[in-house]
């Protein structure tokens, strides 16, 4: 698998070990022992992801959703400091895998990687959130969700390092990315939890939907009279043109 930049260039992160392309009919291979079902808040988003789009998945373990993921086609790149659970991914194609430690050492991929996708559950990592936004592409989407505070009465964690507080993941998103969808309560199943999770996306901003679509630019800016405006962030005011459909049903 190559990972690409937001632009489509070529990467190879140092140390990263690859397998095959990712393909629409991409093995899963065995089921690793204990792993359990991708997170249902991943997989309810998954569909505002770019068809074949990098996927970062940051703290991995296993491979719960890069697994997935690259079952849906997506070139996935997993993080993690655990070198075993990232050898059970070693022959599913279209994974990479980095053994890395996200907390006590440099970020581990080049400063230009970007990614149609970043997925983080159950992990916590207060100065990742700044890194973790700027790799997004344009039109990439963040879809995190871990535990919060309250947690703490109905089991692990209960380390307040590892719980955030309210809003504070909607905080750490805005006003760079646009939030599709955030929740911040108690859920009953699959067993009790506070969480917080949040669906948000680096829109792009009329310069880079130009070259992406120029036709398209070019209409919005002569209907706008300006093809200079750049606009972005979740106020009607600083809406970014043109106007995307986010659908909410999948």
């Amino acid at each position: 698998m190559t990972l690409t930049s937001g632009r489509g260039t070529p990467l190879a992160p140092k140390g990263l070990a690859h397998s095959g392309p990712a393909s629409l009919g991409a093995t899963q291979g065995p089921t690793h022992a204990g792993l359990s079902e991708p997170s249902g808040w991943a997989r309810q988003w998954a569909h505002l992801i770019a068809p074949g789009g990098t996927v970062l998945d940051v703290a991995s373990g296993a491979g719960r959703h890069a697994r997935w993921f690259a079952g849906r086609g997506h070139p996935v790149a997993a993080l993690d400091r655990d070198a075993t659970a990232l050898a059970t991914m070693r022959d599913i194609d279209g994974i990479a895998t980095l053994t890395c430690d996200l907390e006590g050492a440099p970020w581990p991929l080049p400063d230009d990687a970007r990614f149609a996708a970043i997925v983080v559950t159950n992990y916590l990592h207060r100065p990742l959130m700044p890194r973790l936004v700027d790799a997004l592409a344009p039109g990439g989407v963040l879809i995190y969700e871990t535990f919060a505070q309250g947690n703490e009465t109905v089991g692990k964690p209960s380390n307040p390092a590892f719980l955030l507080a309210p809003g504070e993941l909607l905080a750490a998103c805005t006003p760079t990315l646009r939030v599709i969808a955030y929740q911040d309560g108690f859920l009953p199943q699959p067993r009790e939890a506070f969480v917080q999770r949040i669906c948000a996306v680096r829109e792009m901003r009329q310069r880079e939907t130009r070259e992406a679509h120029p036709s398209a630019a070019e209409n919005v800016a002569r209907q706008s009279g300006s093809d200079t405006v750049e606009r972005t962030g979740n106020s009607a005011a600083t809406q970014v043109l043109p106007l995307v459909r986010y659908d909410l049903t999948g």
